[in-house]
């Protein structure tokens, strides 16, 4: 059974850093991406940031680009997301999720829907005061 589950969220300053976690089970990572993903209030849940199943690099949306990174440990099931120099426009729930046909890489920066991607995790609450 795919099992994806984060943590790490809370309330943070501006201009502070948090690290999100993604524990996965049911699935190899060597053979899949995998993405992080947010949904602020009233808005529509987009891609933050992935690792490619096509090239396993690393890939980042232009508004968390330089801020934000995405990493793995070497052997293990987890994945992480380093947010630095956090804002308040990054108050959001953070999803990690992953999809066995469609690279999560597509969603984050190639323009596909995250609609296309089938499994997720419950999500994280962040929150960037001002």
């Amino acid at each position: 059974q795919v099992r994806l589950v984060e943590s790490g969220g809370e309330l943070v300053q501006s201009g502070g850093s948090l690290r999100l976690s993604c524990r996965v089970s049911g699935f190899d990572l060597d053979n899949f991406g995998i993405g992080w993903f947010r949904q602020a209030p009233g808005k529509e849940r987009e891609g933050v940031s992935c690792i490619s199943s096509r090239d396993r690099m690393a890939y980042y949306a232009d508004s968390v680009k330089g801020r934000f990174f995405i990493s793995r440990e070497n052997g293990e099931n987890t994945v992480f997301l380093r947010m630095n120099n956090l804002k308040p426009e990054d108050t959001a729930v953070y999803y990690c999720a992953t999809d066995f046909e469609t690279d999560p890489c597509r969603t984050v920066v190639g323009g596909v829907t995250t609609y296309a991607i089938d499994y997720w995790g419950k999500g994280t609450p962040v929150t960037v005061s001002s």
